[in-house]
Parts: C-alpha cells; structure tokens; sequence
C-alpha cells in the first residue's frame, strides 16, 4: 500500500459503504445496479490499460490520471493484483 495509508481503517470505510450499497439495493432500479458495476469495470479497466500500456502503477499517479482519490486508487490495484489482471 502506499505510503499513509491506514489499511484498517480503509478496509472500515469499505465496509461501511457497503453496508450503504445493500440498503440501496434493495430499492434501486435495476438499471441503476447495472450501471453501477458497468461503471466500476470500466474503471478497472482503465486502471489496467494505465499499468499495462504506461507503466503507471503507483497509486498516486493511478488517482492523478483518473481523477480518483489515492485510497481509491490504491483500493483498485490491491484488487486487481488479487484477482491476477495485474503483476
């Protein structure tokens, strides 16, 4: 992770938003959950062409590009490195 990054407490402000989206989705259109995930996938796809295409794989400069925070940014390579779409 970077460098001032508080992985507890990132992890808690994950769950807690969360816990925000299934309260959503229990009333949301079913068009609005379809743009959602069609929205994040894009986005991981960015993330990946950004460390693929440009060597971009620090968090920093993931959120500089993408307009996201660095905990966001950092959040989406962690998750991508897991789930082995990057090295």
């Amino acid at each position: 992770m970077g460098a001032g990054v508080d992985p507890t407490q990132m992890c808690r402000r994950l769950v807690d938003k969360v816990g925000r989206w299934e309260q959503l989705f229990a009333v949301a259109d079913p068009n609005l959950l379809v743009l959602s995930e069609d929205w994040l996938e894009a986005l991981e796809e960015e993330v990946v062409t950004l460390v693929k295409e440009q060597g971009i794989s620090d968090s920093n400069q993931v959120s500089q590009e993408l307009g996201l925070s660095p905990a966001g940014a950092a959040f989406l390579l962690t998750k991508l490195k897991q789930e082995g779409r990057l090295v």
